[in-house]
């Protein structure tokens, strides 16, 4: 076996060096995997294995695929240890733990998750030139992609927890919501949170606030199937709040530490809700410091996606660039100097990636 140096003149360790390469003959070979369970979760393939085995003609049939492509995806997905083969039958099937997260309309499927890494994958070179020159990537150059990436991931997290699991955290508010009161969603993507919250809610009032006119139109046009008559939208900098007449609640899912203000947003928050008004954040479960995220199984992909995303277009507006990984010690140091009091942290039922932020305005 022959021996490398390092820069010092001190002999590597053979064996560390190969089990790191394997390490990342892992990570590069989960990347290219994950761009084949998007291509499979967007054609339905997911879903007929989930319905029954087959042989690769036999799905892309069912499918309506071409074979020669889903027997290829077959490749990557049985390798990788996502789908079983029977080289007897030439047969695959999806265990129904492996179906559970990556079929369905819940929050346990992981599946859309995947498009992430193809839309980001699609920045990088921007990204790079940012490490360089500054600035980044600005927002409207992830438009519209972003709007139905954004809403795969989201929707069934709301669809299966937000009424259910994670307003009722939050203590009083959906005796509130049930009451009357003016709301607020800062951020609102498709506003599918403001529709279901107004469908639920028909006492109160809802206005989802964006900056992305495109998602606002389809967030209109899900108010109207559901007949939601008191939930509105506009497009809007939500560092621009308006504060008079006051609101009573104010929400914002995932979005502040996007924000190239994000402290002009809470402080607009906090100015714009009534005495003893009540402000619900949900944002990213981590720390603010990186130690305490090692081992953290989700913390390479935040890290990852804030400088894919999150952290760039805050830069490219000339903002903060505070990203994904905020953490939980600054968030709660920005609520504070906003002006919030009672500010709770609760952890979200079936979703190991948000924490919610429970404040109140004082009076």
């Amino acid at each position: 076996m022959s021996t490398h140096l390092e820069p010092s003149g001190a002999a590597l360790d053979e064996s560390k060096v190969e089990e790191f390469a394997g390490k990342l003959i892992d990570m590069y070979a989960g990347g290219c995997v994950t761009l084949m369970i998007d291509l499979a979760h967007r054609n339905g393939l997911f879903d007929v294995l989930a319905a029954g085995s087959g042989t690769s003609a036999e799905l892309a049939a069912r499918a309506g695929l071409q074979e020669r492509y889903v027997r290829e995806c077959l490749g990557a997905l049985v390798t990788s240890g996502i789908v079983e083969y029977t080289a007897e039958k030439s047969s695959y099937s999806l265990p129904p733990e492996h179906a559970a997260c990556l079929t369905g309309e819940g929050s346990l499927n992981m599946a859309p998750y995947a498009q992430t890494t193809t839309l980001l994958a699609h920045h990088v070179s921007g990204v790079d030139r940012a490490f360089r020159e500054g600035g980044g990537v600005p927002y409207d150059d992830f438009r519209p992609e972003f709007t139905e990436v954004m809403d795969a991931l989201s929707r069934g997290v709301f669809d299966g927890q937000l009424l259910t699991g994670i307003l009722p955290l939050a203590e009083g508010l959906t005796g509130l919501l049930a009451k009357g009161v003016r709301a607020a969603d800062l951020g609102c993507g498709t506003g599918h949170a403001v529709n279901l919250m107004a469908r639920a809610y028909p006492d109160s009032s809802f206005t989802g606030y964006d900056l992305a006119a495109d998602a606002l139109e389809k967030a209109r046009a899900e108010a109207a199937a559901y007949g939601a008559t008191n939930a509105a939208f506009e497009v809007l900098d939500v560092a621009e709040l308006p504060a008079d007449p006051p609101f009573d609640v104010l929400f914002a899912f995932d979005t502040v530490h996007d924000q190239a203000r994000p402290q002009a947003v809470l402080d607009r928050a906090a100015a714009a809700l009534a005495p003893g008004g009540m402000f619900v954040m949900l944002d990213t479960k981590a720390s603010s410091r990186l130690e305490r995220n090692i081992g953290n199984p989700m913390a390479p992909w935040l890290y990852a996606v804030s400088t894919l995303h999150c952290m760039t277009v805050s830069l490219a507006a000339g903002g903060a660039g505070l990203g994904t990984v905020w953490g939980e010690e600054l968030a709660l140091s920005m609520l504070d100097a906003a002006g919030f009091t009672d500010v709770e942290v609760h952890e979200v039922p079936d979703d190991p990636m948000d924490s919610l932020y429970v404040a109140r305005t004082p009076g």
